[in-house]
């Protein structure tokens, strides 16, 4: 259905894509893998006509075709569902899916029934039912995920692009994007499917391709092929994902919360020690991320206390929780953890005055210093320091986020969801470095949505089901099925 050969793509004095080739057929669902910095973005992009290639072709259907602007990868059957969904609020759920198609009309007046209609028309096809009146911004994530699905396919795609699809969804959502996936194949939509969540891939995917440093290494049958071979390829190396859960000596009290109340958090009592991981566990609306927030100062406390090294803690901002010691990382890292400027910025943000003359006039030659000193310790995959840190590979995005509040020596760090979008190598990196942290003394707390993480990682997994705490586990005593069951609120299943 479509196929690039030898496409490479090079930023400045750096070759970011070199002769890649892949191939997609019809009804194939092929996974393109790779680490963060791969170049599985810019393949994308070269893919949707946002960037051009500096050589090799794409072919659509055996034909060779030129594509130099997104609207002519729509017209040749090419659709890209981002990780960031591109819904527009304020529009309704219908006028989303026939977006870029006129409006039908009669004698200058929309004809809303007609636009409902074929908007429907879409939404049978994915076997989906949503409300169409309804603002699309309302809608779930995987409302919001389908609404784009049948968007591409009313421009009649041949190939569908899901980078990062599952990102933002709950285990019920996912299992609903694969159903309609399934549905899809079996109408002969050829899938190109992203993703670092390696086990959905073995399950939903025919093929793979592996790129490692812009280069294919590896593709074939997913049946013929080992995960951990999958991941040797990937990183070019065999990868030590094992864990280290320190001693379990930990020191005094750093952190301490009593009953505890917010919107959604209830009577939340705990305590955190210095050099302890700290994992929250819960489905989706548990509370878990408002826990973090109002600890970091980001979400008012309506009861309960906090006390840090036993001086009673209540910020009133973020600003005042990180003087405290407190920094939060927070979940969207594109919205709330980065700025749309150079990576030297980003990297300095958090440590602007000691990089400044009266908090006015920037020190050139220190901020550089500085800057590269912290991507270089976070291994951080970039052209330039004056490179625009947004286009940096999503794992690469995070470790400049997780530098910049890291350099603030935090006593605590909340990390939420610190490895949404991030490749295997890379979360074993981030987890390594911030046990690196926790062996100095400092204490974490990590919210994540991969239990298997939570119970590798972490010193004690505390439990969050609608709100309240139900229980705290031991991951070296508990499996990810009992944790699992915990967080559907069946502790002793």
């Amino acid at each position: 259905m479509v196929a690039v050969h030898d496409v490479t793509k090079r930023y400045g004095g750096t070759t970011v894509l070199d002769r890649v080739s892949l191939s997609v057929r019809a009804g194939e669902v092929r996974a393109l893998l790779g680490e963060n910095g791969a170049g599985k973005s810019t393949l994308i992009k070269i893919l949707s006509g946002v960037v051009r290639a500096d050589g090799g072709e794409v072919q659509v259907e055996g034909r060779r075709v030129a594509l130099e602007r997104p609207a002519d990868a729509v017209a040749h059957g090419i659709a890209t569902l981002h990780q960031e969904l591109s819904i527009v609020p304020g529009l309704s759920v219908a006028e989303n899916i026939v977006l870029g198609h006129p409006y039908p009309t009669r004698w200058g007046r929309v004809r809303w029934r007609e636009l409902d209609r074929r908007a429907g028309a879409m939404l049978e096809l994915l076997g989906q039912s949503l409300p169409l009146r309804a603002d699309a911004a309302t809608l779930s994530p995987v409302g919001k995920t389908m609404t784009a699905i049948a968007r591409a396919l009313s421009h009649e795609a041949r190939l569908l692009i899901l980078d990062e699809p599952t990102a933002a969804l709950t285990d019920q959502e996912t299992n609903q994007l694969f159903a309609t996936m399934a549905r899809l194949r079996d109408q002969g939509v050829a899938i190109l499917y992203v993703s670092h969540r390696l086990d959905e891939v073995m399950q939903v995917c025919d093929t793979y391709t592996v790129l490692r440093n812009g280069v294919g290494v590896a593709e074939g049958s997913l049946a013929q092929v080992s995960l951990s071979e999958i991941i040797n390829a990937m990183a070019g190396r065999d990868v030590d994902s094992s864990a280290d859960r320190g001693q379990g000596d930990h020191g005094e009290v750093v952190l301490a919360a009593s009953v505890l109340t917010g919107r959604r958090v209830q009577d939340v009592t705990f305590d955190l020690r210095a050099g302890e991981v700290l994992g929250v566990a819960g489905l989706a609306g548990a509370g878990r991320s408002e826990l973090l927030r109002m600890i970091a100062g980001a979400q008012r406390i309506r009861a309960g206390g906090l006390t840090v090294d036993g001086r009673r803690y209540a910020p009133a901002s973020i600003t005042e929780a990180q003087r405290c010691g407190v920094v939060l990382v927070p979940q969207e890292r594109r919205h709330e953890g980065l700025m749309p400027d150079t990576v030297e910025r980003n990297a300095n943000v958090t440590t602007l005055a000691r990089h400044t003359v009266g908090g006015v006039l920037v020190r050139r030659q220190q901020s550089r210093r500085h800057a590269g000193e912290l991507v270089s310790a976070m291994q951080v995959r970039h052209q330039s320091l004056g490179q625009q840190v947004l286009t940096l590979s999503g794992g690469n995005q995070q470790k400049v986020v997780l530098g910049k509040f890291l350099a603030l020596e935090p006593r605590v760090l909340l990390l939420d969801e610190p490895t949404r979008g991030v490749d295997v190598a890379t979360k074993a990196e981030i987890f390594q470095l911030v046990r690196r942290r926790t062996a100095d003394g400092m204490a974490a707390i990590v919210v994540s949505s991969e239990l298997a993480e939570l119970l590798a990682w972490c010193d004690r997994v505390m439990v969050l089901v609608d709100g309240r705490h139900v229980a705290t586990l031991d991951p070296a005593t508990t499996s990810e099925d009992h944790l699992l069951h915990a967080c559907y609120g069946r502790v002793n299943p």
